[in-house]
């Protein structure tokens, strides 16, 4: 159960709240990222436009990704692009654990004003949702355009198009000289899948949640990054009038960048012996390049 007082609160950085609102069938996430945050965006010099773009791309994979029921399940958001600026966005979640990279063209990003838009970046493209499921090795993925003001806009489509899961996302982006702050909440009406009944999830203009997604909605992204407003406060702030809302502490999280020299000996080991001699330099080393935390591992192979 939510604490009576915003004053009991607890939650602030760099870990996910999980809740529900039983009266209104509904489910959510929140989550603010600090620290580690700014270890993902500081692998790479990233300029302004595109550290705002990954910090959204990041907490929207956390937020999604602590929905998976399984700690060892993953899912991977992936934005591509037909001769875009930003060309690859790849961010990924597992068990906590949360990384992130953008490839662009940094000479055709600077010809762009402080704040383009999400079309002037990625132009004609597509974002692919991928959930790896651990407890049964399936994996499913949907794909929706690249289409709207935000990523966030798209993730709504996804549930929306690919999932029939009414669902309202709000991400908020404060970047100074010192750090960036970035948080965000989900919340989705659950389904419903009794026999016989028409499945609550698809109704998109159900009373309960025509409430939940007007209430959510009026949070505002100061809010979200309040570094002295706890998640639980938040939270208060939009439900304190509902009759109950349970809420589940997550995960923590960290930056889960998995490369080390034993990992990328086995990825290597899988190539022809004709292939690897063409990797090697005059040492007899295979350098590799981590995109995500821009790390060069030499691999003797």
């Amino acid at each position: 159960m939510m604490p009576a007082s915003p004053e009991s609160a607890e939650t602030g950085h760099d870990q996910v709240l999980g809740f529900t609102v039983p009266g209104r069938n509904a489910r959510g996430r929140v989550v603010r990222m600090g620290p580690v945050l700014e270890r993902i965006l500081g692998a790479h010099a990233y300029p302004a436009a595109i550290r705002h773009l990954l910090a959204e791309a990041l907490v929207l994979t956390v937020l999604m990704g602590s929905l998976l029921k399984d700690e060892e399940s993953q899912l991977t958001v992936q934005a591509q692009t037909e001769g875009g600026i930003v060309d690859l966005l790849v961010c990924d979640y597992r068990a906590g654990e949360v990384r992130g990279y953008v490839r662009h063209d940094a000479e055709r990003l600077s010809a762009l004003g402080a704040n383009p838009s999400l079309y002037a970046l990625f132009g004609k493209g597509y974002l692919a949702i991928t959930f790896d499921l651990a407890a049964t090795g399936q994996r499913y993925q949907g794909i929706v355009p690249l289409e709207g003001d935000s990523l966030a806009a798209a993730c709504e489509s996804y549930f929306a198009q690919s999932e029939q899961v009414p669902t309202l996302i709000r991400v908020g982006i404060r970047s100074t000289a010192q750090a960036s702050v970035a948080g965000g909440l989900l919340v989705q009406h659950l389904p419903d899948g009794e026999e016989g009944r028409e499945r609550l999830h698809v109704r998109m203009d159900h009373p309960d949640w025509e409430h939940v997604a007007v209430i959510a909605g009026s949070l505002r992204h100061d809010e979200l990054v309040d570094s002295d407003l706890s998640l639980e406060a938040v939270l208060w702030r939009l439900f304190h009038d509902e009759r109950e809302v349970r809420i589940d502490p997550g995960a923590v999280l960290e930056r889960g960048c998995r490369c080390s020299v034993d990992y990328y000996q086995g990825v290597l080991s899988r190539f022809a012996a004709a292939d690897l001699d063409e990797m090697r330099d005059e040492t007899g080393t295979i350098s590799v390049d981590c995109a995500f935390c821009s790390k060069v591992f030499a691999i003797p192979v």
